[in-house]
């Protein structure tokens, strides 16, 4: 494998890295506003 090819992908997963980050802040910041951040009520409903 030569050394451009290798720091082509090494590249593109930083990109995916980074844009994944950055979707998660997106999501958790969306769900902050909406006040839905209690994970375990979704997990166990009260009885």
């Amino acid at each position: 494998m030569s050394k451009e090819k290798k720091s082509r992908v090494s590249t593109w997963l930083v990109i995916g890295v980074l844009v994944l980050i950055a979707l998660l802040l997106v999501w958790l910041t969306v769900a902050d506003l909406l006040g839905d951040t209690d994970v375990a009520a979704l997990i166990m409903p009260v009885m």
